[in-house]
């Protein structure tokens, strides 16, 4: 009996390991039944008749209850219970009738209550059922029918746990397989969401730059040839930017992006006025309220017909204000509070949620006016801004789009 039982781990261990275990997985045990089924056959049950018509109503419960233990939804259903007692009842009635190898059908009801009761319920079944079976047994077989009743108990208990375990391991494998494709989507996003805002950006300078160039180059070559070169730098910063991008390691700057920015307006005819005061934020912090001053420039240069337009930054030491104001058509652009308004606004806003801030938008005072704010030593935007997806919230919902 130790033997059939170590085996019997071994098969399930072995079934979890390369598939999801299914009722064919305790069929063979029915062959402890081999001994009953001899009986009936060579005429040494008491009435073979009804000894058979019993070892078929057993195997039938047997067959029917294991197969559905293997899913929850028919595994919990009435019936599965109720087909689980009547075998109950027809593995005592055997037992106490014919004695000898048809005591083995108990450790078959604890193989199939292992199956179908699962925990918390499970110590209190397979203890009742360990008792039921070393009573029918001693009674028919004295002492040694205790031998019955740890084989019984055993056997409910080492089915459940392993499939038990089966079942948890399943549940890994699906959850580490949806983790592992989560990282490859986020990862897709993170590259084609970078380098659309890194192009979106350095286009519109570019093409506000050649513009310039195009109209100066008749009357003012010095100064054409200023915008030219200066395409020339923004190309090559842009080549450098999506190269960041695609090793992941593109660390924004917020001086780096006002300065992209100033030169844009000026380009597109847009009179920049920047001012800072207080102290510099965190690392994280600026890399986040950069992509602020890029969207919101970007957004003056080809939407707001603006002739001016204010970059503003403050902090205090706990909180800085980055604040993006231009005189254009402010009533044609819809407000941004949170999660509402334009694609890349909204996800700005939610990026700094996440990080601790909040960032507003709208007409005001006959022009547009972009406000952000953050925690000075925002630490959550590092991972919104470096670690896409880490903190719960993709990066690619946070990029801002144009």
């Amino acid at each position: 009996m130790a033997w059939l039982f170590k085996h019997h781990k071994v098969a399930c261990a072995a079934a979890g390991e390369e598939r999801a275990p299914n009722g064919f997985s305790l069929l063979p045990w029915l062959l402890l039944g081999m001994g009953s089924l001899s009986n009936v056959f060579g005429g040494d049950a008491a009435d073979p008749l009804l000894g058979g018509l019993g070892l078929l109503t057993f195997n039938s419960l047997y067959i029917y209850v294991t197969f559905r233990s293997f899913t929850r939804k028919t595994r919990e259903v009435p019936s599965t219970r109720v087909a689980l007692v009547l075998m109950t009842g027809v593995t005592c009635a055997l037992a106490l009738a014919y004695g000898g190898t048809w005591l083995l059908f108990f450790p078959l009801l604890g193989l199939a209550t292992g199956a179908a009761v699962r925990f918390p319920h499970l110590r209190l079944a397979g203890a009742a059922l360990g008792v039921l079976a070393g009573a029918v047994a001693v009674s028919r077989d004295g002492w040694d029918g205790l031998g019955i009743a740890y084989a019984t108990w055993i056997s409910t208990m080492v089915t459940a746990a392993i499939l038990s375990l089966s079942d948890a391991v399943r549940q890994l494998r699906a959850a580490r397989e949806e983790l592992a494709h989560r990282a490859v989507e986020q990862e897709r996003l993170r590259f084609s969401r970078d380098l659309h805002d890194l192009l979106g950006h350095t286009l519109s300078v570019i093409v506000v730059k050649a513009e310039a160039a195009r109209r100066l180059a008749t009357r003012d070559v010095d100064a054409a040839q200023a915008q030219l070169t200066d395409i020339e730098s923004v190309g090559r910063q842009a080549l450098t930017e999506i190269r960041e991008a695609v090793t992941g390691y593109r660390q924004g700057s917020l001086s780096r992006e006002i300065d992209g920015a100033a030169s844009a307006l000026r380009a597109a005819g847009v009179e920049p006025v920047v001012r800072r005061s207080g102290p510099p934020p965190a690392p994280q912090a600026e890399a986040l309220l950069g992509w602020v001053v890029r969207e919101a420039a970007t957004n003056v240069v080809r939407h707001s017909g603006a002739s001016r337009c204010e970059i503003s930054v403050t902090g205090d030491g706990e909180r800085v204000r980055v604040t993006v104001a231009d005189d254009g058509r402010g009533t044609d652009r819809p407000r941004t509070t949170g999660g509402s308004g334009g694609t890349g606004l909204r996800g700005l806003a939610e990026r700094l949620a996440t990080a601790g801030g909040t960032l507003t938008a709208g007409p005001e005072h006959g022009g547009f006016v972009v406000t952000a704010e953050l925690p000075a030593d925002a630490a959550d935007a590092a991972d919104a801004v470096e670690e896409p997806g880490t903190d719960g919230v993709p990066l690619a919902a946070g990029r801002p789009t144009y």
